[in-house]
């Protein structure tokens, strides 16, 4: 599960970063999204050692945290 607190920014088509590897968001879901990865992605970063359930580092899209403070704000 994606924290809500992030999962707020995230949207089908943006960007995340996880453990430092910017990848597109496929989908959203209400607690949880999904990415495509690609076989020369999990080579190349860790991903591939990742297993179902493992604390990852998840930074979302800092445009998408600016139009959401717009948007509170006003």
């Amino acid at each position: 599960d994606a924290p809500a607190a992030l999962l707020r920014y995230i949207a089908p088509k943006g960007s995340v970063a996880i453990d430092g590897v910017s990848l597109t968001v496929n989908s959203v879901g209400e607690r949880h999204f999904a990415v495509n990865l690609i076989p020369h992605t999990l080579v190349a970063t860790t991903l591939g050692e990742l297993t179902r359930g493992a604390r990852v580092n998840l930074e979302v899209d800092l445009v998408a945290r600016y139009v959401a403070r717009l948007l509170e704000a006003g």
